[in-house]
């Protein structure tokens, strides 16, 4: 992988690289910073067979785990735990000691925003080291809430449905500040549109999904403006563009 902006550099990016590339900033005390993490087609498809898994090739699953590496904690939405199948974060032992020293616990926990709990409690997500959190709401089923509580801490973000800054006081609570988002679509439409996030990490695959794929914004409220991002660095692999974006606009 090659820097390609802000200044281009021929020379491959070794993890120490990727690291410096996607150093998190210090969020101020008491707030949380959100970093978003996709991969789409060129064509702008974010899955393929419900998956997204299909678009990413080497550079992608690294910039993948190191952003997880550097996170404090994963967030995600229910749909994208059931259609991904998700696991446990893995953290090698040489990060593991890196993430010690730097005051981190040595895996980040995954938190799942869900209004209904609608999770299997056998499921891979629940075999981590790190005990996940459920991010729900005051309406959710209250046999759920006993069922899940036994393998992860449910956590009441909002009376009705979880509210997105409600969730992200209570990962602060919790000493989890540097947040990063992995979807679904309507998750990160939730956090964009509340004014929620700080960057978007966007891998652009050098292929076609064809047409009827989702993409990465979804929900049937407008936008309320158009939101400008301003571009960290591009790096490039065998096609493939990793594009770091800011929100907001320049200055």
């Amino acid at each position: 992988m090659r820097r390609l902006l802000p200044d281009p550099d021929p020379a491959a990016l070794d993890q120490a690289g990727l690291d410096a590339a996607y150093a998190v900033p210090t969020p101020p005390e008491g707030a949380c910073h959100v970093r978003a993490n996709f991969v789409i087609s060129a064509d702008g498809g974010a899955e393929v067979g419900g998956r997204s898994g299909a678009l990413g090739g080497p550079g992608d699953r690294a910039v993948f785990r190191t952003l997880r590496w550097l996170a404090d904690v994963v967030l995600v939405g229910a749909q994208t735990v059931r259609a991904e199948d998700y696991g446990p974060v893995v953290v090698p032992p040489p990060r593991r000691e890196q993430r010690v020293g730097a005051g981190l616990p040595p895996v980040p926990p995954i938190a799942v925003v869900t209004n209904s709990l609608d999770l299997d409690p056998g499921a891979r997500l629940f075999t981590a080291e790190a005990r996940p959190l459920l991010l729900t709401s005051a309406r959710a089923p209250a046999d759920r809430v006993a069922a899940l509580s036994a393998v992860a801490d449910v956590v009441v973000c909002g009376d009705y449905r979880v509210e997105p800054g409600r969730a992200l006081a209570e990962l602060a609570a919790r000493g989890l500040r540097r947040v990063l988002t992995e979807g679904g679509p309507r998750l990160f439409t939730d956090l964009a549109q509340a004014g929620l996030l700080d960057e978007l990490c966007l891998t652009l695959a050098p292929l076609l999904a064809g047409p009827g794929r989702l993409g990465i914004v979804s929900g049937p409220t407008p936008w309320p403006a158009q939101l400008p991002l301003r571009l960290v660095h591009a790096l490039e692999e065998d096609g493939a563009l990793f594009l770091r974006y800011r929100v907001g606009a320049a200055g």
